[in-house]
């Protein structure tokens, strides 16, 4: 693969992001439902990294993690990482145990979310915030609400994928 190709792929996955971050901060968080909005940007993360692999996920969930930690209300940097290790993980399951296909996607986007989840919970728990049970059910139901999402997303990014260069085999 050239430099440009390189260059072209991910400036287009990039910019199919944009729609996905305009959907969730604009549009989704007016409308709230059952008490909360869904998170759309951890969800294209996973879309890229089944789609790309694990090295490529790691790369696309930084990216999607700087944003996120820009977007999220309360976010103290930690979800860069987060997306991070989200998209490794989430690349290489699809990679080596799953299919790279939309059920791939749908059962690393339910692990995703419940890492990050798992994490934000910790997190406030260790500082007194909340009880266990309140933020489990947030979760919970944060967590149905976005896996909704995760059709219209992979269809967006599975279309940008079927259309960017491709590795050449040499």
């Amino acid at each position: 693969m050239t430099r440009q190709d390189f260059l072209i792929k991910w400036g287009v996955y990039a910019l199919a992001l944009l729609p996905v971050w305009f959907c969730e901060v604009y549009v989704l968080n007016r409308f709230p439902v059952l008490g909360v909005i869904p998170m759309l940007l951890p969800l294209a993360a996973v879309c890229v990294a089944v789609l790309e692999g694990a090295a490529a996920g790691a790369g696309f969930g930084l990216l999607v993690g700087v944003l996120c930690d820009a977007a999220y209300f309360n976010a103290d940097g930690t979800l860069t990482a987060g997306m991070c290790l989200v998209g490794i993980g989430a690349g290489a399951l699809a990679q080596y145990v799953l299919r790279q296909n939309l059920l791939g996607c749908l059962l690393c986007s339910l692990a995703g979310l419940a890492f990050l989840d798992a994490g934000r919970i910790l997190a406030r728990l260790f500082a007194g915030e909340a009880g266990l049970p309140a933020m489990l059910s947030v979760a919970g139901r944060e967590i149905l609400w976005s896996m909704v999402f995760v059709f219209p997303v992979y269809a967006l990014f599975r279309w940008v994928f079927r259309r960017v260069p491709k590795k050449t085999v040499l």
